[in-house]
């Protein structure tokens, strides 16, 4: 930065041309600086000091007004309709060869245009007094003599005459304002036009003085900056432009996988490098994951789409554990028998599979009331003997304990089983997969196959072990990487034989994350009937009049028991019980006994109020 000027960047951009970009400027001062943020249109620039920034591209949006009388400020769309006039300048001109140098568009463009002297002039027999208007036709050239300006005068008879006057005539001369007019778009074309002031024409506002200036947007890239930054020129920010000492600088652009996804075939292999690291909360479980750390490099191979399966090993004592396994899977497998722990799940496992066949392993007792068959573990083999089978229907809601019965022992490679098979499918691997070092589905005793999936996928190493590879998946590893020059660890047109990892153990998270995919569109499993209430009702029924009865027997036995209690009295006469009420006496009075004299005197009384 040393040596150069810092400008406003409103006041640089204007002095670009379009064919010397790029240019790369640095953030000096101004409003935006030390991080602070402009929002633009919804979208945030944040310019710090010291800051590059790599213009690419500016584009005329609008022209800023600046009225010279007040310092107001406004601004109108370039598509601006209105018509301007450049207003004279104040300061007049020391020699016509000025004067006509500096007019605001080439010469031969602004002829005719009118000038006064502020001093009589005489040429030859001709004698002009001062403040006398002189409108210039054309420049005469000569060859070996000076050059003349061929000028028109006007006499007060309206009477006028041609002058040619020297180039190099001195004095005090003054433009006169001129009847052209420009729009926005001619005033911003021409640098001259631009340098000078301007009225509108024919508006309310025609006698304002005006200063035009114009706003561009920019396009830029910074550095870790993802898109191309688009902001206006007249941003209060200093600059200074640094393209001859930084014109090397490297901008890096971040990228998350799925825009690595959407390179072109030609960028891969790469060198990458991490940028951001992945989530603490992983879907991953592999090896790999804690070597993904930030400003580590990263081997990018190529970019695929890799069809896939999910397994998981069955609950037990042991934590339950999820693989993604590649249909590449060298190993085979031999199918398991699934296991059902209700009628309802044999019923949505015989939608899934074509003639399926349980046995019954825990026996059933009969309840006749809710319609529920005895089973028991010898079902299936006297199905067997007879000749004629016999046709049991099972209500959904049964509780049992069932297992698939499979009629063959073959072996699968993991590519056959989903062609053949529908899933979930319960397998176990009978022999390893000779390529991997370790083999982490060997050794247990059963493996659903969840689902299967068309995984987009990048194929990565690190660079130390080149040509030991695994699979970035855009959908399920938040990465940021940035590609680099750096050259890869083989040489040219040498690509390495490359290992790719088949077998990728997975969280618990994951395995609810695919399940949530999955089920996304489909129909939620129909619910199981309701039991019959009826018989449920009776057997209820059943059991309580069974516990009355009991219950009857016991208040009988402690009734005797109270009785002979109550007999036994201390000295005293036990009182008689309370005579029964006749039969002809109302139920809701028969609680009552009324004595013939309270009704005596009751009459009485009601005959006195009577008389008073």
């Amino acid at each position: 930065m040393a040596g150069n000027i810092a400008l406003p960047l409103q006041e640089f951009i204007a002095s670009l041309e379009s064919t010397s970009l790029p240019k790369i400027l640095q953030v000096c001062s101004g409003v935006y600086f030390q991080g602070s943020i402009y929002e633009i249109s919804g979208s945030e620039v944040c310019f710090s000091t010291g800051d590059l920034i790599k213009v690419i591209g500016i584009e005329l949006q609008s022209v800023s007004c600046e009225d010279v009388t007040n310092n107001e400020k406004f601004e109108l769309p370039i598509t601006h309709t209105g018509l301007f006039k450049v207003v004279p300048e104040q300061m007049p001109y020391t020699s016509v060869e000025e004067m006509l140098s500096l007019r605001p568009v080439g010469l031969d463009d602004s002829l005719p245009f009118t000038f006064t002297s502020h001093s009589k002039m005489t040429f030859g027999s001709l004698k002009l007094g001062a403040g006398k208007a002189l409108t210039v036709l054309s420049i005469e050239k000569h060859d070996g003599e000076e050059d003349l300006v061929r000028c028109h005068v006007k006499g007060q008879t309206e009477a006028s005459a041609e002058v040619c006057i020297p180039l190099s005539s001195r004095g005090e001369f003054s433009e006169c304002e001129s009847e052209e007019c420009y729009t926005l778009k001619e005033i911003m074309a021409s640098p001259c036009l631009r340098s000078r002031r301007f009225r509108f024409v024919k508006t309310t506002k025609c006698e304002r003085i005006l200063i035009l200036s114009p706003v561009y947007q920019v396009q830029a890239i910074m550095n870790l900056r993802k898109n191309v930054l688009r902001f206006p020129s007249s941003l209060e920010v200093d600059v200074v432009d640094v393209t001859d000492v930084c014109k090397d600088a490297n901008f890096v652009t971040p990228l998350n996988l799925t825009e690595v996804l959407s390179q072109p075939d030609e960028s891969f292999p790469v060198v990458a490098e991490i940028l951001e690291e992945p989530e603490s909360r992983s879907f991953f479980k592999c090896a790999w994951l804690p070597g993904l750390v930030k400003s580590t490099n990263l081997i990018l191979h190529k970019k695929g789409t890799t069809p896939m399966v999910l397994m998981s090993s069955l609950k037990g004592r042991k934590t339950q554990q999820y693989f993604l396994v590649s249909l590449q899977y060298g190993g085979r497998f031999r199918r398991r028998p699934r296991e059902f722990n209700s009628v309802y799940e044999v019923y949505v496992a015989s939608t899934q599979t074509h003639n399926l066949i349980v046995s019954v392993t825990r026996n059933c007792e009969e309840v006749e009331e809710e319609g529920l068959p005895g089973l028991n573990d010898e079902t299936e083999e006297k199905d067997k003997q007879e000749e004629a089978k016999e046709e049991v229907l099972l209500p959904l809601y049964m509780q049992g304990h069932f297992v698939e019965v499979l009629g063959e022992n073959k072996k699968y490679k993991l590519c056959d089983l989903g062609k053949e098979f529908s899933l979930p499918l319960d397998v176990k691997v009978v022999s390893r997969d000779t390529e991997l070092e370790t083999d982490p589905l060997v050794g247990f005793s059963c493996l659903r196959i969840e689902g299967a999936m068309l995984e987009p996928n990048i194929q990565a190493s690190f660079p130390d072990r080149p040509d030991h590879c695994f699979h970035l998946l855009p959908q399920w590893l938040s990465l940021s990487v940035s590609f680099t020059k750096d050259a890869l660890p083989w040489p040219r047109d040498q690509f390495p034989k490359c290992f790719t990892e088949k077998v990728s153990e997975m969280t618990d998270t994951f395995f609810y994350e695919f399940r949530k995919k999955g089920n996304s569109d489909e129909a939620p499993p129909p619910r199981p009937p309701k039991r019959d209430m009826s018989s449920s009702n009776l057997v209820k029924k059943k059991s309580k009049s069974t516990k009355k009865s009991s219950k009857a027997k016991k208040n009988k036995d402690k009734s005797v028991l109270t009785e002979k209690l109550n007999d036994l009295t201390l000295n005293h006469k036990k009182r008689p019980p309370a005579p029964l009420p006749p039969v002809n006496v109302e139920s809701d009075h028969d609680y009552e006994t009324v004595d013939e004299t309270l009704v005596a005197v009751v009459k009485t009384a009601q005959e006195n109020v009577m008389f008073y």
